[in-house]
């Protein structure tokens, strides 16, 4: 499979999954600080929504603070029908968006990053395929990708070792973290 079909598969894996979960998933929180399974749904099919033109007037709304677009952006279309979320999970487009700069792999990350907020929050019953979760982990803690610093979490000192397959990153002296992949 190509990374473009990982994408994909994710994407309509998570959405049939959110469709026959029990609808107290949506309002359920992730591990996105202040937002709800909804929320980040809303945020992950921005794309599908929103073509350049449109998210670059967003942008610009929000004072050209992405951080800030994405808040307001998931506030309000998280309150769109669960049917039409689903839909753009769904989408096409959303399967071939690619973020500025990240290309395809960019794309995986995003996506799976994002579905495991939901799935590990929740919980809910999915594990992402082993090799699409080695094909992330190899991207997140390649040389040159933004660790030490992830997600404003500074891994300088700090070893990773999954616990559910062979995979391992880092080789801080301060801490080892273990756990799922």
């Amino acid at each position: 499979m190509t990374t473009a079909d990982d994408i994909a598969g994710e994407y309509d894996a998570l959405a049939d999954l959110l469709e026959s979960a029990v609808p107290g998933v949506w309002s359920a929180p992730s591990l996105c600080e202040g937002w709800r399974t909804r929320e980040v749904v809303a945020h992950v099919t921005m794309p599908a929504r929103y073509d350049g033109p449109a998210f670059m007037a967003e942008l610009e709304a929000a004072g050209g603070d992405f951080g800030r677009l994405s808040d307001l952006v998931a506030a309000r279309d998280g309150a769109l029908p669960v049917p039409v979320l689903l839909d753009d999970l769904r989408s096409a487009v959303l399967h071939e968006w690619q973020p500025p700069g990240g290309g395809e792999e960019g794309a995986l990350v995003h996506c799976v990053i994002h579905e495991l907020d939901i799935v590990e929050a929740v919980p809910l019953g999915r594990r992402v395929p082993e090799e699409v979760i080695r094909s992330v982990l190899a991207l997140v803690a390649a040389e040159g990708a933004p660790a030490p610093n992830l997600f404003g979490v500074d891994l300088s000192d700090v070893s990773l070792r999954a616990d559910d397959l062979d995979w391992s990153s880092g080789s801080g002296a301060g801490v080892v973290v273990t756990g799922p992949a």
